[in-house]
């Protein structure tokens, strides 16, 4: 990586790593982000990270200082009233303001400053409500209010077409299609409504243009000179609309690196939020609201801190002048407005031109890498979004990256791999469409019959639908923040590589093995004399708690019997898993057959729980949702919860499956016939009644996970319970379990779901009584076991169940350690 680093800052020293200020990025980082030891965060789109230097001043200042409520007159308030002065002041001179033509209102952030903008405005039926199509929701969401007083609403695509330093101050250096009118029916207001009554509109009607200063989803930078078009009516788009044209930027992500210098571009209106700028405080934003564009905002509501009088048993109200008390209702909070000072102070050491030099260095660097980036046959691995569309070559890009991959074959990874497996790396990134859906459709070329399509199908906002019809419904983001290294970019691309980079393919040799292009082994008969055995078996009682191991168990229905038949459900509801609660795991269970009772230990408890398996309860509750599916659930007593609730440390409910859902069998039986509809009966699986694992499969994991330990670091080692198997096998090579589609063990048939998908609940384990997290064995996996976005390991069974056929009853079967079992494919 050091010679690689020479040639970057060969190439980008000059920008990268502020050399001018008083501390360099490897300083910076060293001192004030120790906790991204160990992780890549490339989500400052989303949220940049504050700095431990800004959290201990902001402590300090808390602790040495009172302010009070600014709504009064003691010493504590104003010296809350000065500081909030002096804030606006910092806030506007950051968006080069003058104080004399702006004003800054604080408000809980951009959304909430774009909303007050959106309720406030003087919309009429002559008012048109225009906005580009790269928009965030939250920009999307004024035209409710537009459409609402019957104003008309427009979208519009503006594409750069010549070299903005070319610009003549027209808008010749743009291409805009505009999208059809968009208006409500004529049972709409046709007047607008102020102080309790219905006014007429008299003399000019106002419209509103609205657009980012950088797409969220692409990193495209905005031209600015659009400020001065539309208000000048010079635009295409806005000049045959009648009235005045007033300008609304969305600057939430734009400002963190290159805020719009309102002194050059006079926009109306800017939002902004400061967690984006400096990762602290959140809840926090602004709308810098120029003077005469204030004035024009009509707004109802009024509150405390917003009127100098009014009366309560009349219509009397006197709203105060200023307008920053009039839009700010209630208490400002007035204590995060004083921490803005020590996020500032940072941009100050750094400058925020050399920020922005800084994050764009490292964006331009690993976006050519990414699109130099190709599989063994020459094919693009990776789709980059934004700068490859534009017919502008040199279009100024934000230091964000949204792209998809590409498989050797042309078809898609979804974005939830790509998310799921960075994860596991430690890289933070965002997937989906990041609510800028405009921009989303228009990247990844859906239509609107595509976007009704998708939702039909079930695709909702983050959600897992990734790929529909053959196609992504979103895409993965990655955005570098001022405290974002050349390391971090080193160690994105090396995962790229990695993890999607198509690689040689063999068989049981060591090297990957392709999943996707594999062709799996030819059937084959089932043998006569089998050499593959049964070698444990695990049953687990309660979901998520430890499991117990007997030489032979009984089948039922359900597979095997009390296997998952019970679970803690928290005090919201929530199904609990070691994945939310890992204290699930130091619980130990046991079941007597012939006492019938379950037995349960934990370290917190020096008494054990006995429950009877037998009786029924009284206790009978309403349906639950279990994953997608309905269960009728009994519930036990106080006594019962409490000990429960004391084993992990949180209030909750222990409840046992009472229903019988059935599902139908479609499979050849072993008569060569269709068998009858299989009833099983569906206990709190999450798929299959058991999972099997093979010992070779084991032994083959840990060679590959012994393989790649290096530096002397001890060998990572797992056995078969990481994966609370039910039923492990031995005597069979090594993932042959992924052919099979039946076994029998004794005189008891299975059925084989398929693949077990993996997640990150292998990755927990016990280590002197502490639950422990890494990233293996899930990351090794994911290296050879990857199949359409899922990590594969073991298979889902479903126990075929054997019915007498003359008096109708369940033939109730067992399997035994020892057992030879018959697999076919």
């Amino acid at each position: 990586m050091a010679q690689s680093k020479e040639e970057f800052l060969e190439q980008f020293g000059g920008d990268y790593g502020y050399p001018d200020a008083p501390r360099g990025i490897d300083e910076l980082r060293a001192a004030d982000f120790k906790r991204l030891e160990g992780m890549v965060y490339l989500d400052h789109a989303g949220a940049t990270l504050y700095s431990e230097a800004q959290m201990a001043d902001v402590a300090k200042d808390l602790m040495s200082n009172v302010y009070g409520n600014p709504h009064s007159q003691s010493d504590s308030s104003m010296a809350t009233s000065d500081l909030v002065t002096s804030m606006r002041h910092q806030v506007l001179k950051y968006f080069s303001a003058s104080p004399r033509d702006y004003k800054c209102i604080f408000t809980s952030g951009a959304t909430a400053a774009l909303k007050l903008v959106g309720e406030c405005f003087p919309w009429s039926r002559d008012s048109c409500y225009m906005y580009t199509m790269e928009n965030h929701n939250s920009v999307l969401g004024i035209r409710e209010y537009a459409l609402s007083k019957g104003a008309t609403v427009s979208a519009v695509d503006i594409e750069e077409v010549v070299d903005p330093s070319n610009n003549q101050g027209s808008d010749s250096l743009f291409k805009i299609s505009k999208h059809s009118n968009q208006r409500r029916g004529d049972d709409v207001l046709l007047h607008t409504h102020q102080n309790g009554s219905l006014t007429a509109i008299s003399g000019s009607n106002l419209n509103l243009f609205a657009f980012p200063s950088e797409c969220n989803f692409s990193g495209r930078k905005f031209n600015l000179s659009l400020v001065k078009l539309v208000k000048e009516g010079k635009f295409i788009g806005t000049s045959q609309q009648q009235g005045r044209w007033m300008v609304l930027i969305d600057a939430a992500k734009g400002c963190t690196t290159e805020p719009p210098n309102l002194t050059v571009y006079p926009a109306d209106f800017v939002v902004c939020s400061f967690y984006k700028i400096f990762g602290y405080p959140t809840g926090l934003g602004a709308l810098i609201v120029k003077n005469e564009a204030a004035g024009l905002l009509n707004k109802t509501y009024f509150s405390g801190g917003t009127v100098a009088a009014s009366i309560a048993d009349i219509d009397f109200v006197q709203k105060r002048k200023s307008i920053e008390n009039v839009l700010e209702d209630g208490t400002i909070s007035f204590l995060s407005i004083s921490s803005l000072r020590y996020g500032f102070k940072i941009i100050d050491m750094l400058t925020i031109s050399a920020i922005a030099r800084h994050t764009a260095s490292l964006a331009t660097y690993v976006r050519k890498k990414m699109m130099d980036l190709k599989h063994s046959n020459e094919k693009n691995v990776c789709i980059v979004y934004g700068q490859q569309a534009s017919k502008v070559k040199d279009l100024k890009m934000g230091p964000t990256i949204t792209f998809n991959l590409k498989r050797e074959d042309g078809t898609w990874f979804g974005y939830r791999e790509v998310e799921k497996l960075a994860s596991l790396s430690g890289i933070h990134l965002r997937t989906g469409c990041f609510c800028n859906p405009g921009a989303c459709a228009k990247y990844l070329g859906l239509s609107h019959s595509d976007l009704v399509s998708n939702f039909e199908a079930g695709h909702v906002c983050w959600d897992d639908n990734d790929i529909i019809n053959g196609r992504p419904t979103g895409a993965v983001r990655i955005s570098f923040g001022y405290m974002s290294t050349y390391e971090d970019a080193e160690e994105f691309l090396k995962f790229l590589q990695s993890s999607f980079v198509s690689k040689a393919v063999g068989l049981n040799n060591g090297y990957m093995m392709n999943m996707d292009t594999l062709n799996l082994v030819d059937d084959w008969s089932q043998q006569a004399i089998s050499d593959i055995r049964l070698k444990s078996i695990t049953i687990y009682p309660v979901k998520s708690c430890q499991g117990f191991s007997v030489q032979g168990w009984p089948l039922t229905t359900g597979g095997l019997k009390y296997d998952r038949e019970w679970l803690l459900q928290g005090s919201g509801g929530e199904i609990l898993t070691q994945k939310k609660v890992p204290e699930l795991s130091s619980i130990r269970t046991l079941i007597d057959l012939e006492l019938g009772k379950l037995f349960l230990e934990s370290p917190k408890h020096k008494d054990k729980l006995q429950i009877s398996v037998l009786e029924n309860l009284t206790h009978l509750r309403a349906e639950v949702d279990v994953y997608g599916q309905r269960y009728e659930v009994q519930t036990y007593g106080d006594k019962v919860n409490s000990w429960f609730s004391d084993a992990i440390g949180r209030p909750c409910t222990f409840m046992r499956c009472s229903s019988s859902k059935y599902r139908s069998c479609t499979i050849n039986g072993r008569r060569d016939r269709l068998c009858r509809d299989t009833r099983s009966k569906l206990s709190f699986v999450n798929e299959g009644q058991l999972l099997l694992v093979s010992e070779e499969s084991i032994s083959d994991l840990n060679s590959r996970l012994s393989s790649g330990n290096v530096n002397g670091k001890q060998r990572m080692f797992v056995d078969a319970m990481r994966f609370r198997p039910n039923i492990v096998v031995s005597g069979s090579a090594s993932y042959d379990e992924d052919n099979w589609k039946r076994l029998n063990i004794g005189e008891a048939y299975f059925t084989s779901m398929g693949g077990c998908n993996r997640c990150q609940m292998i990755n927990l384990y016990q280590s002197s009584g502490q639950v422990i997290k890494s990233k293996e064995p899930l990351a090794t996996l994911a290296s050879y076991r990857r199949q359409k976005g899922k990590i594969l390991f073991g298979i889902l069974l479903n126990y075929e169940d054997s019915m007498d056929e003359e008096d109708d009853t369940v033939i109730e079967r067992w399997i035994k350690v020892g057992q030879e079992v018959y697999p076919s494919t």
